[in-house]
């Protein structure tokens, strides 16, 4: 396996070389493209920081559009999310944050084209790539990495979880450590440190639910229940993006029964998979995923002035 991870980060860093060279070319948008990524699959925050982005740009008055590959979704090329549709068409994140959010997203395998589309039809002032950092063929204006504890002592695919080895952190921007992740466990000296801090806010719940989530960490949520005070009667866990079926629910449903469990609870992500099932698992609480960023005014003023400062813009 560490002869796989060998040959499979000298395959990134020759990619990685071609693109510092200009063999490859990367596309430019003609607004601002600020990248939310991380260097490991999965479970660092991407979409929820993504989310808060969004929510801080309004604030200030600032059009942004989304872009996004839509994982796991079973349609092809570029298109524009609808609320209102499915999971299996857009992906969850992509559908979670249009809805959540009304903000514009944009979903496709080529991100130019889909930054293209995003431009023509809705016109915003800075677009943000969600789960954008290997993604080297659009070219951005500002490199956001998440870290999390486990990413500093992980090793390279297919050995471990990261998709880089930590020395691809020299492209990044801005650094945001979350979960406890300390500056100190990664080669970033000189680098911009964000710090931000992740949990849930689960409002009412029932008293033993039986909690379930198919997300890359599902350690986290289930940690972050127990943080509040909720002891569930039982818990299952599904691999990441996982599509619901009749059969998943049938499962759940005969857990509860087994655990005596009282209902259920999952996370946002989860529910929009869920889609029409989720009106058999009742009652079920849907608890949000949330970011918040220390110093967030600070941390965008930094971002703004280093957007204005490469394209000379006013965004």
């Amino acid at each position: 396996m560490k002869f796989l991870s060998g040959i499979y980060a000298a395959g990134v860093a020759a990619r990685n070389t071609l693109y510092d060279r200009g063999a490859l070319s990367a596309h430019r948008l003609s607004v601002p493209v600020v990248s939310v990524g991380n260097i490991s699959v999965g479970g660092a925050g991407k979409t929820p920081f993504v989310m808060l982005l969004c929510e801080l740009l309004a604030r200030r008055g600032i059009r942004v559009a989304v872009l996004s590959r839509g994982y796991g979704r079973a349609s092809r090329g570029v298109r524009v999310v609808d609320p209102n549709g499915s999971a299996r068409d857009f992906g969850d994140e992509p559908l979670l944050i249009a809805r959540k959010l009304n903000v514009p997203v944009v979903v496709g395998e080529d991100r130019y084209r889909a930054g293209l589309v995003a431009e023509r039809e809705f016109s915003p002032q800075i677009i943000l790539l969600d789960d954008g950092f290997q993604h080297r063929a659009l070219a951005r204006d500002f490199d956001i990495v998440l870290l999390t504890p486990a990413d500093a002592h992980d090793r390279v695919l297919p050995a471990g979880r990261l998709r880089e080895p930590l020395s691809a952190l020299a492209r990044a921007d801005a650094i945001v450590v979350s979960s406890g992740a300390s500056p100190a466990d990664f080669p970033v000296a000189g680098k911009t440190i964000w710090r931000a801090l992740r949990g849930i806010n689960p409002g009412p719940l029932p008293p033993r639910p039986v909690v379930f989530c198919g997300i890359a960490r599902p350690e986290f949520f289930f940690t972050q229940l127990r943080k509040a005070g909720v002891e569930p009667a039982a818990e299952a866990s599904f691999r990441d993006h996982h599509p619901y079926n009749d059969r998943d629910v049938a499962e759940l449903l005969a857990l509860r029964a087994q655990s005596e469990g009282d209902g259920f609870v999952t996370t946002e992500k989860d529910c929009v998979n869920l889609g029409q099932l989720a009106g058999k698992l009742q009652p079920l609480v849907t608890v949000p995923v949330r970011m918040k960023l220390e110093n967030a005014d600070s941390a965008l003023d930094h971002m703004l002035a280093a957007l204005k400062q490469r394209r000379g813009s006013s965004s």
